[in-house]
């Protein structure tokens, strides 16, 4: 575990009981005075109030990163490096870079309020978040793999008995709350926004003159800003959540957690009874794709309904039987099942009039496939003329620069950019399509390279970049030779190339939290100049061409980890390293490019 011992209780919602934890403080409470009205809290108290919310609300939060982490993340990956059942890619495209998210919570932002929340009595938070706003970008990343990380435990869930039962029992351990995976994935991306109200209460609260305005006025700012990177991802989540609400009224019985499933509607029904007539009360909750009937359960708590019958949207029909004797009835008729249903009220005809008249709404052009039918068999391709952005990155569609592309696989509209990878179908006798990037991972259980910075134009503007070679602990492969850049605009990330002429990196890796040291003997290494870089279960090797470089590297990358930005330029001055640059980019235009810790 990195950075953290263990520690009380997080909150009084069930997170106490973490195996490993950092050392939390308990929530204060506000100083009373003598005259304190109960009735109405002074302006104060109230400032107070929010402020130790904050507090509250961030120790539990820092919790539910941990049970992703350190618990979720890091026994799936400890699985995928010691058996083949399943491989460390498709867990790393689960988590993305939650391990960085939980570094900063954990040992940059949460300290920060407890010391501050410890040492005074009318604390300023303004401030603190000012300057750590920033860094609340990285949930962008998190944000936009979201839909492909709940398609891809869809997936493997399915694929993979092992994985499934780690997941599962992980589920039913006490500190998950009787919640899925999924539903603690959600955290994260609703956290910046619970940001965001907290922080205009606390302004609307606080007075103009107080000495925390202005610094609590700019991290609003600045929150809004990162929100932005995220705000339409975070409208689909709202959709996840609808199913996963449902999920849970079934009892978990049904696979409904998926990207592709979307919910019309759901509500109260009468069914009539086949022999006698008689109605007997049900629930009907509808997708794009299928129908769900089910049948209430006798219990107080936990799974409200069961699931009867499943029909298919695809063939469905509906016929109106309404009569004077029997008003508000119509029948479902499908492959698997027919019923003969009543709608409760005249306003229950929605039921039928609006969302069960299939030929007339645009929710079932889609025909989503599922993850085990994705490939097997051709899409039903969406018009093209009927979607305006690309159903992946959400950019608007242009007839130049961005142009309209049909996924072979699932039948979305996506643009170049998002569809540019290629997959065997076998429907199309094992030939290679087009596909967009989260069929792709889904086909292929392989995640494409995340980045498109150029090498030579992330070099030109860079902190420092250079050869070197690396090697990650764990996974089978031996030392390989790469280019490696951390640009000037992103001094915490670090990018590697297979070569500075690259149009694309094959990977990025986000460096707060990291830890930076040199190799210890029981890591055997038998390179010249090595250190490693660790954080929770990701181990880098890198072996550089001689001391200077190495010291540089290990000093720069030390800054990045602690969240730290360089403090000045310094010339590189490796003769190879800058013959690399002068042939890239001329050498009348060679900049100095590295910074140096001071």
């Amino acid at each position: 575990m990195r950075g953290g011992v263990r520690g009380r209780g997080l909150s009084e919602e069930g997170d106490s009981d973490l195996d490993e934890e950092v050392e939390l403080t308990l929530v204060l409470t506000p100083p009373k005075t003598d005259r304190q009205d109960s009735a109405e809290l002074s302006v104060h108290q109230r400032v107070f109030n929010i402020a130790n919310e904050l507090l509250h609300t961030e120790l539990t939060y820092v919790s539910k990163l941990h049970l992703l982490d350190q618990v979720f993340c890091a026994r799936l990956m400890e699985e995928a490096q010691s058996r083949p059942f399943f491989p460390p890619d498709v867990i790393q495209g689960i988590f993305s870079n939650i391990c960085s998210i939980y570094c900063f919570h954990q040992q940059f932002l949460l300290p920060a309020l407890q010391k501050r929340m410890e040492e005074d009595s009318n604390p300023r938070i303004g401030d603190i978040l000012q300057k750590l706003a920033p860094f609340l970008k990285m949930y962008g990343e998190y944000v936009k793999n979201f839909d492909r990380a709940m398609e891809l435990v869809n997936t493997w869930m399915e694929r993979s008995s092992q994985f499934k039962t780690i997941i599962q029992e992980i589920q039913r351990e006490e500190r998950c709350g009787n919640l899925t995976l999924q539903h603690h994935m959600l955290e994260p991306v609703q956290r910046i926004p619970r940001y965001e109200l907290l922080l205009k209460d606390y302004l609307n609260r606080l007075p103009e003159d107080a000495p925390d305005y202005r610094d609590a006025q700019k991290s609003l700012e600045l929150i809004a800003t990162a929100a932005e990177h995220s705000n339409a991802a975070i409208r689909k989540t709202e959709r996840m959540r609808k199913l996963l609400k449902v999920y849970e009224l079934l009892g978990g019985e049904e696979d409904i957690v998926n990207p592709t499933n979307e919910l019309i509607k759901e509500g109260h029904i009468l069914k009539l009874s086949n022999k006698n007539g008689t109605t007997q009360d049900r629930y009907l909750i509808l997708f794009n794709d299928r129908l769900l009937y089910c049948v209430p359960k006798l219990r107080l708590i936990g799974q409200k309904y069961g699931v009867r019958a499943r029909i298919d949207v695809d063939g469905m029909e509906l016929k109106e039987m309404s009569s004077a004797a029997v008003p508000r009835t119509f029948l479902v008729s499908g492959k698997q099942r027919s019923l003969e249903l009543q709608a409760r009220s005249p306003s229950g005809d929605l039921w039928s009039c609006r969302y069960l008249r299939l030929g007339d709404n645009l929710f079932f052009v889609f025909s989503f496939q599922s993850c085990m039918e994705l490939g097997k068999r051709a899409p039903t391709p969406i018009r093209e003329k009927e979607v305006t952005l690309c159903m992946k990155c959400q950019e608007p569609f242009n007839s130049i620069t961005k142009r309209r592309h049909h996924c072979k696989a699932c039948g979305h509209v996506v643009c170049g950019k998002c569809s540019e990878f290629r997959a065997r179908l076998s429907y199309d006798n094992n030939r290679t399509n087009r596909v967009c990037v989260d069929c792709y991972v889904t086909l292929v259980g392989v995640s494409p390279s995340p980045c498109g910075k150029q090498a030579s134009l992330a070099a030109e503007n860079s902190v420092i970049c250079s050869f070197l070679h690396h090697m990650e602990k764990g996974s089978g492969r031996g030392w390989q030779k790469a280019w490696f850049v951390i640009p000037e605009n992103e001094p915490l990330v670090l990018y590697i190339y297979g070569a500075p002429q690259d149009v694309k990196a094959q990977r990025s890796v986000p460096l707060i939290g990291f830890e930076i040291s040199l190799p210890e003997s029981c890591d055997r290494l038998e390179r010249r100049h090595a250190f490693k870089i660790s954080q929770s279960h990701l181990t880098l090797y890198f072996s550089a061409e001689g001391e200077e470089l190495q010291r540089r590297w290990m000093d720069i990358l030390s800054r990045a980890g602690r969240g730290e930005e360089p403090l000045s330029h310094q010339p590189i001055i490796e003769t190879h390293l800058m013959d690399t640059r002068s042939s890239l980019i001329g050498p009348q235009n060679i900049k100095h490019t590295e910074r140096t810790d001071l």
